[in-house]
């Protein structure tokens, strides 16, 4: 049986490689852009920082084969940069909320990785999340399911303890 399953699979495999290289290849040239583009917002230190903490939690060494990855948070990351300079209020107005559900979602996942738990509900809500940031800095991108502070924060509250 698997022999059978490898021989079936030989005849895909170069087609999933050259998938894969060709996400690889967009992924790396919008981040190329965006980095680009962050270097010209030396006067919003707060958004930079944020972006590239988004960054680095999104493009892990292993990012490629670690998450179900999409191009949209690279994509809203840029409409966000765009969007900054016409109401860099609203934008610090985003910011905090995100970050204020963050941060419960953070010390969390700190409390538990120090007791060794695992908990899928916060890789979850880890998505809910980024999603979140999509809707807050580039509606147009779209989610695949409604996200706000409050739809979260309620999905926050209600989770097993």
């Amino acid at each position: 049986a698997f022999a059978k399953r490898c021989a079936e699979a030989k005849s895909r495999i170069s087609l999933v490689a050259q998938e894969f290289m060709r996400l690889a290849g967009q992924l790396l040239v919008e981040y190329a852009g965006l980095h680009k583009r962050l270097s010209g917002l030396k006067a919003f230190p707060d958004v930079i920082a944020d972006i590239q903490a988004q960054l680095s939690a999104l493009l892990t060494k292993d990012f490629l084969v670690a998450f179900p990855w999409e191009r949209r948070y690279l994509k809203a990351m840029g409409i966000r940069v765009d969007k900054l300079r016409n109401n860099p209020a609203r934008d610090a107005q985003s910011m905090a909320e995100w970050k204020a559900l963050a941060q419960i979602w953070e010390r969390e996942l700190a409390a538990k990785r120090r007791a060794g738990v695992v908990d899928p509900m916060l890789e979850d809500f880890r998505w809910m999340l980024e999603e979140l940031r999509v809707g807050l800095y580039a509606q147009e991108v779209k989610t695949p399911m409604p996200v706000s502070v409050k739809r979260l924060q309620k999905i926050w509250d209600s989770r097993p303890r």
